[in-house]
């Protein structure tokens, strides 16, 4: 904590992701259950970064992390339950200008992950979710 701390907001603001891995149980590194094959992860990264190239081909770009504003415009429409959330995201999280595009742009890569065309709520929710509290 002591550390993080030390790292300035703006640096920690283009981190898209923030994630605390809490220590392993002994008793879960025992268990007998299984969790999802690498397999079926591999095929659905795979195919949510073809959803994102055949998207952006026509502005000659690669993946939703190098979209800009008009390319967020363009790609990124949130229907107004989406939009309302953002808002009040915005608000009480104290999220900067440049947060809230990339909460769009991760969003987007959850939806694709997800297999839809549309960015939903629960979308949005979870790429809400991984921005840092410090900065939030």
């Amino acid at each position: 904590m002591r550390y993080q701390k030390r790292i300035s907001g703006p640096l920690l603001d283009r981190i898209d992701i923030h994630l605390e891995v809490p220590r392993v149980d002994v008793e879960k590194l025992g268990d007998d259950r299984l969790g999802e094959p690498s397999e079926a992860i591999r095929d659905r990264v795979e195919h949510a970064r073809q959803r994102q190239r055949d998207r952006l081909e026509a502005v000659a770009l690669v993946c939703n992390s190098e979209m800009g504003p008009a390319e967020i415009r363009q790609f990124c429409h949130l229907a107004d339950p989406c939009r309302a959330l953002l808002r009040t995201a915005m608000a009480q999280l104290q999220l900067t200008a440049h947060a809230y595009h990339r909460v769009i742009k991760v969003a987007r890569t959850i939806a694709d992950l997800a297999g839809a065309d549309e960015i939903g709520p629960a979308h949005l929710a979870e790429a809400l979710q991984y921005r840092s509290r410090r900065l939030a």
